[in-house]
């Protein structure tokens, strides 16, 4: 029996921070299947900048994934019900609420667990692992330009 995974998130700019997370769910299956979040959904923090189908395609990219899926516009359940995992990785630092998540895959009779990636730390002084510190960086050395 395959046993079926399923990240998620924004992935503007990927960074190794998101390989990570990756590698991390990966590890958890077989089918490694990612839902990338499209942009008109993205509202705990800003829009991201690359369209929704090249964030799909970067991720759909990175060896360990299965397949990438862009997210549904109206019900983000709605890939779940499609792909039935056994089980769900939110990203470490992800603003999802494990025991709200569990409670409406409950509802809606998607019998999977869910669970939290590890961090990844910086392995080298300057290293970033977050979309929003890279901007804020090419916009501090390229911003005057």
């Amino acid at each position: 029996m395959t046993r079926r995974v399923i990240a998620q998130g924004t992935f503007d700019i990927l960074h190794p921070g998101h390989v990570h997370y990756l590698r991390d769910a990966a590890e958890l299956g077989d089918e490694l299947h990612v839902i990338v979040a499209r942009r008109e959904n993205v509202t705990h923090k800003a829009k991201p900048i690359l369209s929704d189908r090249q964030r799909r395609d970067m991720v759909a990219a990175i060896d360990v994934v299965t397949e990438a899926h862009l997210g549904h516009t109206e019900d983000i359940f709605v890939p779940i019900e499609r792909i039935r995992p056994d089980v769900i990785v939110l990203g470490h630092d992800q603003h999802h609420d494990a025991d709200g998540i569990r409670a409406a895959l409950d509802s809606r009779g998607i019998d999977c667990e869910v669970t939290r990636a590890s961090a990844r730390e910086p392995r080298y002084e300057d290293e970033l692992l977050s979309t929003g510190r890279i901007i804020d960086r090419i916009l501090d050395r390229r911003g005057d330009d």
